[in-house]
């Protein structure tokens, strides 16, 4: 799509740094993966598999299959949609988030294994970050006086684990690095969150603000408190006039 929707050859380099991604996945068999798997030339090929069979191509498409049809319609239809799909699978197999499927129904649970263990050569592109600019923010919230803890939970790891877990906490930028490009990060662009939290951020998109985050939580334990509350409290001869006559 980015290349006008034609072909790329295996000698560019958006060509071998995809091949590498899709080396990566960790939905195939070691069986299937030869020297030949997703190698560049097969990627390239896929290509235009994919490029001759958009509909202002003029020319013979290639022998590609029906998902090549398939997934170039969903881009024609939702770009967007499926830019994004894209761009979280890409961080996904970056940062480790996209495990081997779960065992079959026919598969054995009790005594299940999978290789592990095996020394990987990974190669993918990252934003750059900066080291300094956590210090900094930590810093920054401890001179204020306040509590090195959570922005969305409000754990605090000191008080958990002591002298191990003092002055420890994970950094996270509010708006993404993929989203908000090449640029200057000011420390009121960070937020401090645990660890718990920050997976269930980049769990699924949209990705929710710390703060956002907070709020659902708050939400969350209102009802909760609600709930325990109303069962806690004696009933009294309205509650019964309320319920259900068969309850009665």
């Amino acid at each position: 799509m980015e290349n006008g929707w034609k072909g790329l050859d295996a000698q560019d380099a958006r060509v071998v740094e995809l091949s590498g991604l899709l080396q990566l996945f960790p939905i195939h068999a070691e069986a299937e993966r030869n020297e030949k798997f997703r190698n560049p030339n097969g990627v390239a090929r896929k290509t235009f598999d994919i490029a001759t069979r958009h509909p202002e191509y003029q020319g013979k498409p290639t022998n590609g299959g029906a998902l090549d049809v398939a997934v170039l319609m969903e881009f024609l239809a939702r770009p967007d949609q499926m830019t994004g799909v894209a761009r979280l699978i890409r961080q996904g197999v970056a940062v480790g988030d996209l495990q081997r499927l779960p065992p079959t129904e026919d598969e054995e649970f009790d005594d299940y294994s999978a290789p592990e263990g095996r020394l990987l050569m990974r190669r993918h592109q990252a934003r750059e970050r900066s080291k300094s600019l956590r210090k900094k923010k930590i810093v920054s919230v401890l001179h204020r006086g306040m509590p090195l803890e959570c922005e969305a939970c409000g754990f605090d790891f000191e008080q958990v684990y002591g002298d191990r877990g003092a002055g420890y906490i994970e950094c996270h930028h509010v708006v993404p690095l993929h989203e908000a490009g090449e640029g200057r990060t000011r420390l009121s662009d960070l937020a401090l969150i645990c660890a718990n939290c920050r997976r269930m951020i980049h769990r699924r998109a949209p990705w929710p603000t710390p703060g956002e985050l907070r709020v659902s939580i708050a939400q969350r334990h209102a009802a909760d408190r609600r709930a325990a509350e109303a069962l806690s409290r004696p009933l009294k001869a309205a509650d019964f006039l309320q319920l259900p006559n068969q309850v009665i």
